[in-house]
């Protein structure tokens, strides 16, 4: 069998914007320009952003219903020498996205991965929450069903950090109440539509959100940000 002096690809992981198109950066672009090959989670949503800047690739979906067939492929290419670039729907792949699968694969097969840095939803959120940023736990989306959920939050029950989360528009009352049975009234914030048009940060306690969107359906991609535990400062 003939061997191929190719040497192999690299693997890109490029950030896409978490809701304005301007986010972008222009490595990323530069990165999406060159690359001989694009897989994304959504290429409805993809090409959104290629045609925005007059890239004109095929794409190919990679997501988590089809990662052991998709997967196996981007190895393949890889191994010939093409470089691939995998670009989420939005934020940073591999943080509450897929990406993790392909990183994973790319390492064990000793192949090269580059992370560019760029947008996620985290960050911002937390910046602008109010809540203290010296430190906090990222916990991606909280569990759907409320026993796994509390269970999850039982473990954070006397962590100093702020607690963060990705959640639905439709479960984040669900969520909140939950904090409220298992955490206390604590200080809280909800981070709405980011960097979008009808953007929106709500802030005070636990109870107090919860009296806010009694009567409002939320919409949107949201963050919700739990103060933690408040060290105690004892004078001598």
């Amino acid at each position: 069998m003939a061997v191929s002096d190719q040497p192999p690809g690299s693997l890109y992981l490029v950030p896409s914007p978490i809701g304005n198109l301007g986010d972008v950066t222009y490595r990323s672009i530069e990165t999406l320009s060159t690359v001989d090959s694009i897989a994304c989670e959504d290429p409805r949503h993809s090409r959104r952003l290629l045609s925005r800047y007059g890239i004109e690739k095929p794409l190919f979906a990679i997501h988590e219903h089809n990662e052991h067939r998709a997967v196996p492929k981007v190895r393949d290419l890889l191994e010939s020498g093409v470089d691939v670039a995998y670009l989420s729907n939005a934020g940073t792949p591999g943080i509450s996205d897929p990406g993790f699968t392909l990183v994973r694969m790319a390492c064990e097969a000793g192949l090269q991965v580059r992370v560019l840095p760029g947008p996620t939803a985290l960050v911002p959120a937390l910046v602008q929450s109010g809540l203290p940023v010296h430190s906090f736990t990222f916990k991606g989306f909280a569990p759907r069903k409320s026993g796994s959920r509390r269970k999850s939050l039982e473990v954070e029950a006397a962590s100093p950090h702020t607690l963060i989360f990705y959640e639905s528009p439709h479960r984040v009352v669900r969520l909140l109440t939950d904090v409220l049975d298992v955490l206390g009234d604590r200080r809280v914030a909800l981070v709405r539509e980011a960097t979008k048009l009808h953007e929106e940060t709500l802030r005070g306690t636990v109870s107090e959100l919860l009296s806010h969107l009694a009567d409002r359906t939320l919409k949107g991609e949201c963050v919700v940000l739990v103060a933690g535990v408040e060290r105690r400062t004892t004078t001598p």
